[in-house]
């Protein structure tokens, strides 16, 4: 799932800075999705135009060039071997765009949602102007909106769409007033309770040199299900497929009959290579939610433009008539970015299927950088410097996200909350952590000039940036059992949510089974001891899952609640008095779930 998590609005006032632009470095599957009904032009009949789509998603501000496994893409070799590329940074990406765009006449950029939300300090302390502003230079047309637009609540994004100072923060500089987005935000799926309409515009027609386009953006209908409910009060989430084919028809009524569906949901590759060939062997390498949207989606609409799970792939999806039809995405934070290439047929004004190809092409960092994005990001990272530089504990190495079911900075953050949550509480005896709501590494190697092995504020944001506080609430010995079994059941049982567990906590996952039982019960220990089922148990946890976010309801129902302050002071908290130069953190083995398979 997207790293899905929700943010509430926290004021911040610090200072960080400019954007910058973009690269390529090619390869992707190119696949063709061909559409016997469709015929090209005759000799009657005018020439078909070139058009060329350009797309990304969830960008989550990431402006500078993501750190660790976050920033590198891999790329799969001819003889079947991989290798990692370092990818990203805006200010690669605006070059890469525009290289790209060279030679066609007919160009379009849009974007899949997420586009802000989760960012990292540069864009999260300034609640994601800088990325807008970056979004308006790198020369994005439309995006479709995503569940991490909704962090900061609908008064934040209609802020970050029609410009304004922030209510709370104000204007950063003096004299310097937020413009907000050249591009339309799409919701034609997010309906304003109180009016009963989309909350922004639910499509847009470019007419690109006489080839109208029509663009529809929706998010998942699941968004409420990932976002606090701060963030999503007064809205109701529509069906993806169902708003999508409903505004197709009102297009076509109005002569539009080339149509693009931005949506904010996604599936699962079979390799996580980004030049996957996903229809190799004449089968659709592809599972999860999107495939089924896809099937749903009116034959009328000539591609999907989706993201929301953070991979990479180039699929051919048959549409309703059986024709197929490609779904793309181009992974997440600027790595790549996906090129579509198509001819528009001016007597039909369509989209003619059968010439449409794409593929997924890596945003490299040996091009040149864009210097209007530079000078953005210098703008940036004079303002946020003060904070961001600010060294607030040490490392042994890097500490990684990565791990199937537990990770050492899973670990870390939850040891942190533990800590917290014991010093308002002494009845505190552990502390359960989401694994969407960690966004980054925290990285050895220097990131500027504090050193090796120091972490500076900035870095932590990165990890951490969504302001939720740590709750304490109690629970009996037979709700924590039910968190933990709802990890893997519910609405987790395809794509589970293994939770960041605190030190003490320990249990089997048992692979082979299925559902519930894949957590086994008799196997949870508590500082060595079963949990009693009866027992009260004083249990800390971010305030995303305290209101049952990510399908764990069972947090939901804990009683005597006491909420402390947000997550990223707990960590800095934790480094700044568990570390120094002399005597720097050190990862977890990543052991307390043993995993059967």
């Amino acid at each position: 799932m997207s790293p899905t998590h929700s943010r509430r609005p926290a004021p911040r006032r610090a200072l960080v800075a400019a954007l910058a632009a973009a690269a390529t470095l090619a390869t992707a599957g190119a696949l063709v999705a061909a559409n016997p009904a469709q015929a090209g032009s005759d000799a009657n009949s005018a020439p078909l135009k070139d058009l060329q789509l350009l797309a990304i998603n969830d960008f989550h501000g990431n402006l500078e060039p993501p750190a660790g496994s976050s920033g590198r893409v891999t790329e799969r070799q001819a003889d079947g071997a991989t290798k990692d590329i370092d990818a990203g940074g805006v200010e690669y990406l605006a070059s890469s765009l525009r290289t790209a765009r060279k030679g066609h006449d007919r160009s379009l950029t849009v974007a899949a949602g997420d586009i802000v939300g989760a960012s990292p300090l540069l864009s999260g302390l300034f609640h994601d102007e800088p990325t807008v502003e970056a979004m308006n230079k790198l020369g994005l047309d439309v995006t479709g909106v995503g569940n991490h637009e909704f962090d900061e609540g609908k008064d934040e994004l209609l802020r970050l769409q029609n410009g304004g100072c922030h209510p709370v923060d104000g204007c950063y500089d003096k004299g310097r007033k937020f413009k907000g987005a050249d591009y339309p935000i799409l919701s034609a799926n997010v309906i304003n309770e109180k009016t009963g309409k989309p909350l922004l515009k639910p499509y847009v027609v470019q007419n690109v040199k006489g080839a109208k386009v029509g663009f529809i953006g929706v998010t998942l209908k699941g968004t409420p299900d990932v976002v606090t409910a701060a963030g999503v009060k007064g809205l109701k989430f529509l069906d993806e497929a169902e708003t999508i084919n409903k505004y197709t028809k009102e297009l076509q009524q109005q002569g539009v009959h080339a149509i693009v569906a931005l949506v904010h949901e996604g599936g699962f590759p079979a390799s996580s290579a980004y030049n996957y060939d996903c229809d190799a062997g004449g089968s659709t390498g592809l599972s999860g939610p999107i495939v089924d949207i896809a099937k749903k989606v009116a034959p009328e609409v000539d591609a999907l433009v989706t993201g929301h799970t953070h991979n990479a792939y180039v699929c051919s999806i048959p549409d309703p008539a059986g024709h197929p039809r490609l779904v793309t995405s181009a992974a997440s934070y600027g790595r790549l970015f996906t090129e579509l290439n198509m001819k528009y047929d001016p007597r039909t004004e369509d989209i003619v299927r059968a010439t449409v190809k794409g593929s997924n092409r890596v945003v490299d960092r040996t091009q040149s950088k864009a210097a209007d994005l530079t000078q953005l990001l210098d703008y940036w990272q004079t303002l946020a410097a003060p904070v961001a530089n600010k060294p607030v504990g040490y490392i042994t190495k890097d500490v990684t996200r990565s791990g199937a079911v537990e990770s050492p900075l899973g670990d870390l953050i939850a040891d942190a909350q533990l800590a917290h949550a014991k010093s308002l509480d002494s009845r505190a005896v552990v502390a359960l952590m989401n694994p969407g709501g960690i966004r980054a590494d925290l990285v050895y190697a220097a990131s500027g000039k504090e050193g090796d092995g120091v972490v500076t504020f900035g870095e932590g944001f990165a990890v951490q940036p969504f302001s939720n506080t740590v709750n304490l609430k109690n629970l009996t010995g037979a709700q924590l059992i039910t968190v933990l079994k709802q990890q893997v059941s519910g609405s987790n049982a395809a794509a589970p949510k293994y939770l960041q567990i605190s030190s003490g906590l320990t249990y089997t996952l048992d692979l082979t089974k299925t559902g519930a039982d894949r957590v086994v019960e008799d196997s949870i220990r508590l500082d060595g001891k079963a949990i009693d089922p009866s027992a009260t148990y004083r249990v800390a946890m971010n305030s995303f899952l305290a209101d049952g976010g990510d399908g764990f309801t069972e947090f939901a129902k804990g009683t005597d609640q006491l909420v402390g302050s947000d997550d990223l002071a707990a960590l800095v908290d934790y480094l700044t008095a568990n570390t120094s130069a002399a005597a720097p953190y050190a990862p977890t083995a990543a052991d307390r779930v043993t995993v059967v398979k």
